[in-house]
């Protein structure tokens, strides 16, 4: 997190220029006489594509909408097995739900990210893509993976929704894959209250993407929008003027955010350190978005305590140790597709993952963190040790 700490005057101007200058206009497309050529969400496509150096950019409702139409664009369908990671968010594994297409998930290793080892002992004949997420902003091993997507002929994306604005070896992330997604809800590191973002490698893929999140249209150029040309369905996931125009003053505020976030997590390592903890790895040569500072502890009961002290100084621990319900599969029995497909049963999946995020603690990282935010993570560390 945390773009909405930074909502102010310029998200403000500019929804108030879509009703000033552009007619009140809030549907993308369209309304030509009307709007005098005021597009919010054309304009901040472009703008997103310019900040990750790539040709296009394609704005959906959600990042769960960015998922679902990233499966699209590239084909994925009933019979397809599409593989991500344990630990993630419910949204990654509902996007191949919805896609008709059979889910599999990995261990996360000490990255907490997908573990290399682990993906290419799941892939089969059936393995169509692989989706994997950068939680919590740390890029995973993302060039490991990738080799190992390109050996077996699988498409990759990645799930980014945590990760917008990091990279690894000077790479945007997102931009590594076949296929990148984003989030924009109200706690991602920029905001557009809902929204998110798709960007793909192959430009036949992104015009299939195109058509397919907007019904199908192609929006062709020589036709008027009633009598548009289509090759095939779709669903509605278009983004609004109104998001749009929010995305356009929150773009702007991206690398403070992140460096913002980056400077409160570094004086959050610099108390935790002393005390008997391990911090999660981070990859050679990468640069994270600073969403949150995870360490593991020798057991779950000592996260506990952590937990509990944390608490009492008035922080959270973001996701871990207590709040993994919507993040872990193995809790997710509620989810038949997942269940059939790791045998009938989820307990007991994953015991590696099961390991580490029981010893997890995870510290949430902000913009606006307070002037006595060391002594009082200080005091929690030594009261939980003590």
């Amino acid at each position: 997190m945390p773009g909405f700490e930074l909502i102010g005057q310029e998200e403000f101007e500019e929804l108030k220029s879509i009703f000033e200058h552009g007619g009140g206009i809030m549907f993308r497309h369209g309304f030509d006489n009307l709007r005098n050529d005021s597009f919010k969400v054309r304009d901040f496509e472009k703008a997103f594509a310019a900040r990750l150096g790539v040709e296009d950019a394609l704005a959906v409702t959600s990042g769960t909408a960015a998922l679902r139409v990233a499966l699209a664009g590239l084909g994925i369908g009933k019979g397809d097995e599409v593989i991500t990671q344990s630990f993630t968010f419910v949204a990654t594994v509902e996007a191949i739900i919805e896609a008709h297409a059979t889910p599999i998930c990995t261990e996360v290793d000490e990255t907490l990210n997908m573990d290399p080892a682990d993906l290419e002992k799941r892939i089969t004949p059936d393995t169509k893509a692989v989706i994997v997420v950068h939680m919590l902003g740390v890029p995973a091993r993302i060039d490991e993976i990738k080799a190992i997507c390109d050996r077996h002929g699988v498409a990759l994306i990645e799930d980014t929704a945590w990760g917008c604005g990091g990279s690894s070896k000077g790479r945007h992330l997102g931009t590594i894959g076949d296929c990148g997604t984003y989030s924009f809800d109200f706690a991602k590191t920029m905001t557009t209250g809902e929204g998110g973002m798709v960007v793909f490698r192959d430009p036949d893929a992104a015009a299939l993407a195109r058509a397919w999140h907007d019904h199908g249209h192609e929006n062709n150029p020589a036709l008027p929008r009633w009598e548009d040309s289509r090759s095939g369905s779709g669903f509605n996931y278009r983004m609004s003027e109104l998001q749009g125009a929010v995305g356009l003053a929150q773009i702007k505020k991206l690398d403070t955010v992140i460096q913002e976030q980056r400077r409160n997590k570094e004086r959050i390592v610099g108390v935790v350190k002393d005390f008997p903890v391990t911090p999660r790895v981070i990859p050679d040569d990468v640069f994270e978005t600073a969403d949150a500072f995870v360490f593991f502890t020798e057991s779950n009961e000592q996260a506990r305590r952590i937990r509990k002290e944390m608490l009492a100084q008035g922080f959270g621990t973001k996701i871990l140790p207590e709040a993994i319900t919507w993040h872990y599969a193995a809790t997710w029995d509620h989810m038949p597709e997942l269940v059939e497909a790791h045998g009938g049963s989820l307990k007991g999946a994953f015991p590696q993952t099961d390991d580490l995020l029981g010893r997890a603690v995870a510290l949430p990282v902000s913009v606006k963190m307070p002037e006595d935010l060391e002594d009082r993570v200080r005091t929690a560390m030594q009261n939980a040790f003590s």
